[in-house]
Formats: structure tokens, sequence, C-alpha cells
């Protein structure tokens, strides 16, 4: 290439979509291509390795390899679980949340090299398309998005064709499912996910069932995260949740199938395997409520929502995120302790808590047995006061229903 050739930062994961923009990008567009990828906890060094070879032997001037997997956590599942976020009360976001990190980390690096066009290779059927392109025009306003798989509608069999068309082989054998790994969960896309009414076979899951002796977990946390498992505290949080996942995933725990709306309107269903996403987030719940206040559930209950359904749409950098940021945080200043969670195969339970800031606490009194904070008069007068307005209403307007 020489020095007057534009440069593309491509986004690049070694699969057959992505090996395609490399090749066309150079060979129709004259550009000067450079790939990245971004690990957000999914791959081995061996699969990294591979993909760099993969990238360079297609003709690719560069490959970069971005770690993203501390900021993921500490900018965004921290929150994740303070929020106790499950999109429509069943999914922990995985892939949302990290195709905005390595989206936000391709702009980063685009921004730094001096790149005049940055791609990427999502088709134009799904949510992907849309978070990278909402990320790359937030970071580049005034760098060129490129898309050749949405943009040509192309084909699997025209990808392949074409590759060879240019000298390109390889195994293009599609793999009977789709999974996308990372340190928040795993997706499965298969045959059966595109019906409304089957379900994925219990081999297609990447975890299958090893241990078969129930035991109970202690899961430790501090300020609402999660620190600790078993008594042994971790350096980071991200070691923390591996280990969970190591030990709850040989119980096949965490397996379910998420129906929701897509970003484009839409209709979509997925298989999802996620034991510590699920897991950390039923005890921080649990956790919760015995430390915070019904308000402050409440409010958080809607809060969640509103984040959940931003970061699914790829919103990342919208305000309203940070402010949301904030209040969790705020919210979890007594949310310390260990919840025991008990795990046999393909389930879990919450069995209990033990935390300082408990407010169930024996000198208050027992639910349903006494109290030591107001009288039977005290009951009785706030009654009559909280049923005032509905009974004005009932007395103006009578029994309508």
């Amino acid at each position: 290439m020489n020095d007057t050739t534009k440069k593309v930062l491509l986004a690049f994961s070694g699969g057959l979509d992505t090996s395609y923009c490399v090749v066309y990008l150079r060979h129709e567009l004259g550009l000067d291509v450079h790939t990245a990828i971004v690990q957000t906890g999914g791959f081995t060094d061996e699969e990294l390795q591979n993909i760099e070879q993969r990238a360079l032997a297609l003709g690719a001037s560069s490959h970069t390899t971005i770690d993203e997997t501390s900021a993921l956590y500490s900018e965004c599942l921290r929150f994740l679980v303070f929020g106790n976020v499950l999109k429509n009360n069943t999914y922990p976001l995985s892939v949302s949340a990290e195709r905005v990190f390595q989206a936000r980390a391709i702009a980063r690096l685009a921004s730094e090299g001096g790149y005049q066009h940055v791609a990427h290779g999502s088709t134009g059927a799904g949510n992907d398309q849309v978070r990278f392109d909402v990320v790359f025009r937030t970071a580049l306003p005034d760098t060129e998005i490129l898309t050749p798989i949405r943009d040509n509608k192309l084909s699997r069999e025209d990808e392949i064709s074409y590759l060879k068309s240019k000298g390109v082989e390889g195994d293009w054998t599609k793999a009977q499912y789709s999974i996308n790994q990372g340190i928040w969960g795993t997706t499965i896309g298969g045959r059966e996910t595109l019906s409304s009414s089957q379900p994925l076979p219990s081999e297609a899951y990447p975890s299958q069932c090893t241990n078969t002796e129930p035991q109970t977990l202690h899961l430790h946390f501090e300020r609402g995260e999660f620190v600790g498992l078993n008594g042994t505290r971790y350096d980071h949080p991200v070691d923390a949740i591996r280990e969970l996942a190591r030990i709850a995933g040989a119980y096949a725990i965490g397996r379910d199938i998420h129906v929701g709306d897509t970003i484009i309107g839409t209709k979509g269903r997925v298989a999802f395997e996620a034991a510590a996403p699920l897991m950390i987030i039923k005890a921080h719940h649990a956790l919760e409520k015995h430390t915070l206040t019904r308000w402050q559930l409440n409010l958080k209950d809607q809060m969640s929502l509103w984040y959940g359904q931003l970061l699914h749409e790829g919103q990342f950098a919208e305000p309203a995120m940070r402010s949301i940021e904030a209040f969790f945080a705020d919210t979890q200043v007594p949310v310390s302790g260990i919840v025991h969670v008990e795990c046999a195969p393909y389930r879990f339970a919450v069995s209990g808590v033990d935390s300082p800031s408990d407010m169930m606490r024996s000198e208050f009194g027992s639910y349903g047995e006494m109290n030591t904070l107001y009288t039977g008069d005290d009951v009785r007068g706030y009654s009559r006061i909280v049923s005032n307005q509905s009974r004005i209403y009932q007395a103006v307007n009578g029994d309508r229903s």
C-alpha cells in the first residue's frame, strides 16, 4: 500500500463474515485494511493467536488484540449486578454488554491510529449492526462506517464463492450451532431457536452436567460487588466470576431461552447459559432484600428496566446511564455479607444470608409473631388514616366495580 491509501480498521472475529470483509475492503475498495479483536473473556490465548494469523493471512496489514474484560466489569457488569438487571426477567444481557465495549475499544483504536474508515461484519438482520453503528457514530462522528455484509445483502454461499474467487481457501462449514462466549455468559443459536416451540437439546450447550453431588456455595459481597467465594477473596471480581462459573457450570446451571424484541422491531429467540451471572444476581438481590428499604428496592426495579433497555440498544454513552449508575452505587453502601446458595444438577436456590446490615434483626421484632417498635393502637390509627382516600372515593362515587 502507498502512503496515500486510506486506512480502515475492521472489527475482526475470524469467522466467515469478517474474513470476507478483509478481502472485499482490500480488493474492491482498495483500502489498507487493519484488523482488531476485542477480548471480553470468551477467547483462549490459542484462539486469539489463531485469529491473528488468520487476519494476516487474508491480507490485513496489522492485527491488534485488545483486552477489555476488566473494563467491561468495572464500567458495566458491576452495575448490572447492582441493578439485578435481567432482560425480560430472564437474560443477563451477555452479548449486549460485550458488543458495546468491543465497539468502544475499536473506536478508541481508530481514533488513536488516524483511520479514515471503521468497519464491522454485522448483517442487516440483528442487533449488533445497531450497537456498532451507534457507538461508532457517537465516538467517531467524522469517520465513515463500512458494512460490506449488510450493504451487499450477501448469503453465506455468496461470501464463500467470492473468497474462493480470490484464492482464499478455508473450512467454511457452518457449525450446527452459533456460540458467543464471554465473561458474562454464553449464547447459543441454532435451528431450534429459529422456531417458537423447539427447545435446544442438552448436548448443544457448551457446559454439561459433570457433578451430581449437591453442595452449598457461599458468595461474598462487599458494597454490592461479588468479591469472594467459599471464604476466598479474589484479587479482582472477574476472577471470582470465573471461579463461580467453573463450579456452577459443572452442574449445568443457568440454562434458559430468551425471547425478546430486537432493536429493529422483530422478535428474537436465543438460548444461553449463564451460571455465574444468574447466581450472582439472584444472591445479590436476596442480600438487598435484607439490607435496603422498600423504596430503594422499588426505585431500583424501575431504574433497572431503563438501564437494561438502554444497554440492549447500544446507548451506553447516553448520560442517563451515568445517572442511573450513580443511583445504583449509592444504594450499595450497606449491601455486604455472605449469601448461601444450594447447588444441584440444573438448578440452584438461595438458602439464606448473613450480613452486618441485615434489617431483619430480632430486636426489632419477629414477622408474624411479635414487635417492639409499635403497638396495636398505632396500627389501628395508621390503618384508619391510609384508608381515608379510598373511603372518601367510595362514598362519593359508590361501588363502580
